[in-house]
């Protein structure tokens, strides 16, 4: 497994190559953006260490650079630990979100959640369909009208979780706890985002709404009546 990490500081760097390392992982290092972006780009990496606190440009400008191009898994390490800091980083399509200092391993209990993650789950259904929209779970693959739709782990895991409950109005505090493993305010918006992102891959350029607000309670998913 490949792990690029993103970050500024020579000491943090250093720690993080050597144990990841230890553990078995092989661990690049990019000391700013540019480079960052320039590795993700040419390497094929499992996941990304990614700082928010950078020269030239901050982590959250960098992770939206790596989703225009890149669905590689992303976990931020940043001192900065609030709510409205975790909450950012997860709607710009990051996977976990670890703040600095944090112990080396809680680091590795997360980055084996999130490889995991990309692994299909034996007693899993593999193929789910609903009209013309077809994903097969095993192969992180979404189709629809034959068309294959880009989607990231998280926007994958929230069609998952939809096609599961067809039919089934599900509140934003359930996708939440299904998409995201935490338990969300009822006044934060990461999952509204998260779902009009997805519906401006999987709805907006077809004449069949999937996706349907239904008004202060959540989201429900059928083919338009």
């Amino acid at each position: 497994m490949k792990i690029l990490i993103i970050e500024d500081e020579a000491k943090t760097a250093a720690y993080l190559v050597s144990g990841l390392n230890e553990a078995g992982y092989t661990a690049d290092w990019a000391a700013n953006c540019i480079d960052g972006l320039h590795l993700a780009r040419e390497e094929n990496y499992d996941l990304i260490l990614l700082d928010v606190m950078l020269p030239e440009m901050n982590g959250w400008t960098v992770m939206e650079r790596l989703r225009a191009h890149s669905q590689t898994p992303v976990l931020f390490l940043s001192a900065r630990g609030t709510l409205e800091d975790r909450l950012r980083g997860l709607g710009l399509g990051a996977d976990e979100y670890l703040v600095k200092p944090f112990s080396f391993a809680e680091l590795l209990a997360r980055i084996r959640i999130i490889l995991r993650r990309g692994q299909p789950q034996a007693e899993a259904e593999e193929v789910l369909t609903m009209a013309d929209l077809l994903v097969d779970v095993a192969k992180f693959r979404c189709e629809r009208e034959g068309k294959r739709i880009t989607l990231t782990n998280k926007e994958f895991k929230l069609l998952v979780c939809f096609l599961q409950h067809p039919g089934q109005v599900l509140s934003r505090t359930f996708l939440a706890s299904r998409v995201w493993d935490m338990n969300f305010d009822s006044d934060t918006n990461v999952v509204d985002v998260a779902v009009r992102r997805l519906r401006q891959k999987v709805d907006d350029p077809f004449p069949v709404r999937l996706i349907h607000t239904v008004h202060g309670v959540g989201y429900r998913c059928e083919p338009e009546s």
